[in-house]
């Protein structure tokens, strides 16, 4: 069966430069999104196939993954990217915002591991690559939804990675500590010297997702040179 890589939470971003790195081998590209209109252009570019899915909705994510099946396809390779934000002090926050942030970042996480796991194991093999942030190792103030939902995931990553490293299945946690490059975002979002270069992070998880099983790496920490620490 012919291997494909998911990423969910696809979008102009981060996981544009993912798709493209991963592109050109011998797996399908798979990106969903909440809304897929705007992947068309990436998706022709590079022969990916967009499916729609709200990654906190189980309904969602076991839809995906069933028309994934339906394709002839097994998930070799899960990059999770999905990822929702607010910001306020906690007397301030609406519950319901915090709900969905905390269900983007981590429920969803969850749901998509879970279904890859199904597949992963009966394949004897598989990559799961989930994207953190600084805020799964630090809460900043008046970011206390975002840090749950970040540690949450976190932990997740923790616990997979030695469930499922003895099966075969490298799980591998990225903290994104710093700004991503988005000129279209304006300042500071549009200074190469102060962000990240998307596909420069794009590029370590791919390497990531090639290293031999004598030597995985369950985490990595990635920033700008400039940013503190």
């Amino acid at each position: 069966m012919k291997g494909a890589v998911v990423i969910i939470g696809a979008g102009s971003g981060l996981s544009a430069s993912i798709a493209r790195r991963f592109s050109g081998g011998d797996e399908a590209i798979i990106l969903a999104a909440r809304t897929t209109e705007n992947l068309s252009a990436l998706a022709v570019s590079i022969g990916a196939t967009c499916i729609q899915c709200d990654a906190s909705k189980p309904e969602d994510v076991s839809a995906l993954f069933a028309q994934i099946d339906d394709m002839g396809l097994s998930p070799s390779v899960l990059v999770y990217n999905a990822g929702a934000y607010t910001r306020g002090a906690v007397t301030d926050l609406l519950p319901e915002d915090v709900q969905r942030v905390i269900s983007v970042n981590a429920f969803g996480a969850f749901l998509a591991a879970r279904e890859c796991a199904k597949r992963m194991k009966a394949a004897r093999r598989g990559t799961m690559l989930f994207t953190g942030a600084s805020a799964g190792i630090k809460g900043h103030a008046n970011s206390s939804a975002f840090a749950m939902g970040k540690f949450a995931l976190r932990g997740l990553c923790q616990s997979l990675a030695r469930e499922l490293a003895p099966q075969n299945i490298h799980v591998a946690h990225f903290v994104i500590d710093g700004l991503i490059h988005a000129p279209e975002r304006g300042a500071p979002y549009d200074n190469r010297e102060v962000c990240l270069d998307p596909d420069a992070v794009a590029e370590t998880y791919f390497q990531i997702s090639k290293q031999d099983k004598s030597a995985w790496t369950w985490e990595i920490e990635l920033r700008p040179f400039v940013e503190t620490f």
